[in-house]
This record gives structure tokens, C-alpha cells and sequence, in this order.
């Protein structure tokens, strides 16, 4: 065998070895929901090949076929249509589409996260007597608070669930936008602030699993990970056990420190939880003194506060302009002064004001000046 043809065939298989350090999870996963959105993947590829590969095998066979050295090939300059062409051509994308388009609505409509399970796998349905199991998900920085109301715990970055078993899982963040995944569980689900999301999933194999952030989400972004068990029920009910034994209590003034921004946080496990607890954070009003989203909504329709509501807007600012303790920003102004600072930026004259409405006073907007520079810092601020 030639050299040429041995380092052709080694060339080949580069591509293969490349792939042996792939985590192939999303397509070997081990519960019902992620199963069936693998083969969703599977019969989407498959299809749209069925197009894909022709194409391409006729696109190689036209260009040996008719290459200038095959004197052979039949030549007609005036050839410019064929109906038995036409309708291959324009029949066979029509079909794959109209295929593609009833798995995607039956697919779409079977495995929406907020509709409740109504089987364990392919071949077993749900026990009636089966009672799924409640885990209530807050995305912090940068780390994953779960509780089990169920069950009066709550844990950071570790969860378990009994084999077999749905999962209703309530999903919210405490500050930005993020997304829960566990792979070999179900697809991703965004948690918002303000919002919950839900998601319904079984786990089918005993194992451990990786779960992660799948929302960009700030510094610690990367760190941002957790380990999910399946366990069977003997398995699970001593890891309850163990999490009530060793963990500690989870009351307003804990979770208002393990809010704060941190990195690379280890587990831990909390032994009771605050009544209410999840739904003032629901509710982003975990800190003291806040106006929950839902008492804010229940005045919105009534019809507002009417002008004593006016008492109500330092309730209502929900985010940290006004923290004394200063959090890791992505950018630091090029003035020198802290981000979200209400000092006077340092060498910057002040705007001048002019008076409104009895007294009061608002800056003046000059909409064609330019707007600081910002300088990107590395530095970051640990809690």
C-alpha cells in the first residue's frame, strides 16, 4: 500500500477521533422527556437528509457526468424544460415539509414543559396512585437553590429525584435572566426574575447527572453547575435524611446572604425553610420593606392607588441602585467612579436643571452629546 493512500485513510478517521471527547448525553439521555426530544432530533435530521443527500450526490454526479474531457455525455444547447423534472423537483421538498411540519405541531404540542406527564416511558403509563414529586428552582448568582416544599428542605447546587417519578419542577430567578438544563432530564427552561416557568420531566436510569446554566449570565457563568441523582425511592429518602441531619436553617437573613453574587459555590444543605420563603422571591420581595409583584398586580386591577400610592415607590425599586455594598460589575466608567455610584462624576461638570412643575427640577438631555466611554475591568468583587 502506498504512502499516500495510508496517510489518506488516517486523514479519514481524524474526524471520528475528534468526536471519541464528546459527552453525547443529549442524544443518549436517560429520561422520557429528553428521549423523545432526542428522536424529535433524529426523524428532523433524517428527513430533511432525504433532501440534503441527493442533492449533494447529483451535484457530484452532473459535475463528472458533463466535465469537459467526456466527450460522451450527450450535449442539447436548446434542452430548457422537462415536466417530470419540474415535478420531482418542486413534489419532493413539498412532502418533507409537509412531514416536517406535522412532527414539529404534534411534538410541539406533546412535550410543552407545562403540560403534566401522562407516562413514566414508552411502554408504562402513570400509576394511579403515583404522587410526583415538587422541586421550586431559583437561579442566584451564580448558583441553583432548589427547595422541596414536600418535604421542608432546601439544598444549593445538588438535587435528587426517585426514579420513575414525575417532576414538577417551579422555575424563577433573583436577579438576571438565566436557564435551567439538565440534559439527560428535558430540554432547557428560561428562569426569569418576576416570573416562574414550569417544567414536567421523569428520570428513567439511577445515576448522576449534570446540570447547568445554559443563559449567559455574568461572571461566574461558567461555574454555574450542580448535580442532579436519580435514585431509587430507598435511595432517596436517605438522601431527605441526610440533608435534614446535616443541613442547617434557611430563613430570610440566610437566603439574603446566599443571594449575593459568588463563585464556584459548594453545596449545601439547609434542614428547614422559611414558610413563604420561594414566593417572596417569586415575588421579588425577599428583601424587607419590598412590595410584592403580586400585591402590585392586585392594585393594578383595582384600578391603581390613585396619589397616596406615591408612599409606595421606594417599595417598588427592585433593583440594587441603592445598596451600600457594591456587587462585581461587567464595566467600570472611565470618570473613576463606582458603577452605580450617585456621586458627581469626577472632572465632569454637573447639567444644569431648571425648574418644573412647583419646584421641581430634571436635567437638562443634550440628545447630540456623546455618552462616556467604558472601560472593560477584569476585576471582580467576591462577597
Amino acid at each position: 500500500m502506498s504512502p499516500w493512500k495510508t496517510a489518506s485513510r488516517f486523514l479519514a478517521v481524524l474526524p471520528l477521533l475528534a468526536l471519541a471527547g464528546c459527552n453525547m448525553v443529549v442524544m443518549a439521555p436517560s429520561g422520557d422527556i429528553a428521549v423523545q426530544q432526542r428522536d424529535l432530533i433524529v426523524i428532523s435530521t433524517v428527513l430533511m437528509l432525504l433532501i440534503i443527500v441527493p442533492v449533494i450526490f447529483l451535484t457530484v454526479l452532473f459535475a463528472w457526468r458533463y466535465r469537459v474531457s467526456n466527450t460522451g455525455a450527450k450535449y442539447d444547447p436548446e434542452w430548457h424544460h422537462s415536466t417530470a423534472l419540474e415535478v420531482v423537483i418542486w413534489s419532493a421538498p413539498l412532502i418533507i415539509i409537509i412531514a416536517l411540519g406535522a412532527v414539529t405541531w404534534i411534538s410541539t404540542h406533546k412535550l410543552d414543559p407545562y403540560r403534566p406527564l401522562d407516562r413514566i416511558d414508552a411502554e408504562r403509563a402513570i400509576p394511579a396512585e403515583t404522587k410526583p414529586i415538587t422541586v421550586e428552582v431559583v437561579a442566584l448568582d451564580w448558583k441553583w437553590l432548589f427547595f422541596y416544599p414536600d418535604y421542608g428542605i432546601a439544598t444549593v447546587n445538588e438535587m435528587a429525584a426517585p426514579v420513575d417519578v414525575p417532576i414538577n419542577f417551579k422555575i424563577t430567578a433573583s436577579s438576571v435572566m438565566n436557564s435551567f438544563y439538565v440534559p439527560a432530564l428535558a430540554g432547557m427552561i428560561y428562569a426569569m426574575p418576576g416570573m416562574q416557568t414550569r417544567l414536567h420531566a421523569v428520570i428513567n436510569k439511577e445515576g448522576e447527572y449534570e446540570g447547568l446554566s445554559a443563559n449567559y449570565s455574568g461572571d461566574g457563568f461558567s461555574h454555574m453547575r450542580f448535580k442532579f441523582h436519580g435514585l431509587q425511592q430507598e435511595g432517596f429518602d436517605q438522601w431527605v435524611a441526610r440533608v435534614k441531619a446535616q443541613g442547617t436553617a434557611l430563613n430570610r437573613d440566610a437566603y439574603l446572604k446566599l443571594e449575593k453574587p459568588s463563585t464556584k459555590e459548594p453545596v449545601r444543605y439547609y434542614a428547614t425553610v422559611d414558610d413563604g420563603l420561594y414566593n417572596s422571591i417569586l415575588n421579588m420581595c425577599a428583601h424587607p420593606g419590598k412590595m410584592c409583584m403580586s400585591e402590585m398586580m392586585h392594585i393594578d386591577m383595582m384600578g391603581g392607588g390613585g396619589t397616596e400610592s406615591a408612599e409606595n415607590r421606594a417599595r417598588l425599586e427592585y433593583d440594587s441602585r441603592h445598596d451600600t455594598e457594591e456587587a462585581p460589575a461587567a464595566t467600570f466608567p472611565a470618570t473613576g467612579n463606582p458603577a452605580r455610584s450617585e456621586q458627581p462624576a469626577e472632572g465632569v461638570e454637573q447639567p444644569m436643571s431648571h425648574d418644573m412643575h412647583q419646584g421641581h427640577s430634571m436635567p437638562e438631555n443634550d440628545q447630540n452629546s456623546p455618552a462616556p466611554a467604558q472601560l472593560n475591568t477584569n476585576s471582580t468583587t467576591q462577597p
